[in-house]
């Protein structure tokens, strides 16, 4: 059935050679993490649930081809869904007279649902690396994150249970790279850790403590680096309380954050920490994750100094629990940031 399908993609609609996948082979040509899959159904709609990690990019909006041209290169292959298959049909043989290579989910996201695919609604940014590259970010929740970049995944924190269920197992691919910045519960999860893993294929990077407190873990301290295949760099830096009464949450010297460079894009995922003075030596952020949870973390006015003092070009706070964030846009109105849902 699923060559069947292929087949008539190739010979379907007026000669274009955009090629239909029914769910399965949907499915399958995503568990590959070579294509960007993108949802492009309204906003509203897509808000509504999604595809894990697609990228929203309205077929009926303004620009639509000019958006996709300026996020992602040629070079990736475009995995394209509607609700129905009709309007991601016409966005395929679009996309593919531009030059991409397309794979449209035929039947869409109502035979997505109906096949029992999982969806979510997590939300997803979308960035462009200096090399052409798209780096694709969902954010979770609370400190857990997910990354992808040339069709490598990367999870940060990832927690099953806090606030809302995450079923890793079902919702997202093996991981390449699992990131954990500390010991507690709401940042180190086993069962998490566990889905994600593929043997032989994941590595795990953490600090000392939880290393120990898993058995297993390539250990990075304060100050350390080490180059991922594809020539990822990651930089572990410091993340602690400094405020007096605080300091016991996260000692000094115990935790970590971490920057990574993906093809020119400088990714800063800070952990639990506070605006502590090692912020100055941190040059040419592009994307700063800061938490901003008192008093586990910054204050919105810990918040506000630390990124004055990284200058990122985009500021995504998240792990704030109920903390009011919404003056923060006005209180740094030279920068770009994001009100996300990451409680």
């Amino acid at each position: 059935m699923t060559l069947l399908t292929t087949l008539l993609g190739l010979l379907s609609c007026s000669g274009t050679s955009y090629v239909d996948l029914d769910p399965d082979a949907f499915d399958a040509k995503m568990q590959e993490k070579s294509a960007i899959l993108m949802d492009v159904r309204t906003p509203d709609e897509y808000n509504e649930g999604h595809l894990t990690g697609a990228v929203n990019v309205d077929w009926q909006g303004e620009g639509f081809l000019d958006k996709v041209e300026a996020t992602f290169p040629k070079e990736r292959a475009l995995a394209v869904y509607c609700r129905s298959g009709r309007r991601s049909a016409e966005a395929a043989a679009r996309l593919t007279k531009a030059g991409y290579t397309v794979f449209n989910l035929a039947g869409g996201y109502l035979a997505w649902t109906e096949a029992g695919k999982p969806v979510s609604a997590y939300e997803v940014e979308v960035f462009r690396a200096p090399d052409g590259e798209p780096v694709v970010f969902t954010l979770i929740k609370h400190g857990s994150l997910a990354l992808t970049y040339k069709g490598m995944s990367f999870q940060f924190d990832p927690v099953t249970e806090h606030g809302k269920h995450t079923d890793y197992g079902v919702e997202f691919p093996k991981a390449d790279v699992i990131f954990v910045t500390h010991e507690h519960g709401d940042h180190l999860d086993p069962q998490a850790i566990q889905s994600l893993t593929a043997e032989g294929v994941t590595t795990l990077v953490t600090n000392a403590r939880c290393a120990e407190m898993l058995g297993k873990g390539t250990v990075m301290a304060n100050g350390d680096s080490m180059t991922l295949p594809g020539g990822i760099r990651v930089d572990a830096v410091p993340a602690y309380n400094c405020t007096e009464g605080r300091t016991q949450f996260h000692p000094k010297g115990r935790d970590n954050g971490f920057i990574l460079t993906l093809g020119g894009l400088r990714v800063y995922v800070a952990g639990d920490t506070e605006d502590i003075p090692e912020m100055e030596s941190i040059k040419d952020i592009d994307i700063a994750f800061l938490p901003v949870n008192q008093p586990y973390t910054m204050t919105v006015e810990q918040c506000v100094h630390a990124a004055k003092v990284l200058r990122p070009k985009v500021l995504i706070p998240y792990h704030f629990s109920r903390t009011d964030l919404s003056e923060l846009p006005a209180l740094l109105p030279d920068m770009q940031v994001l009100l996300r849902q990451m409680q």
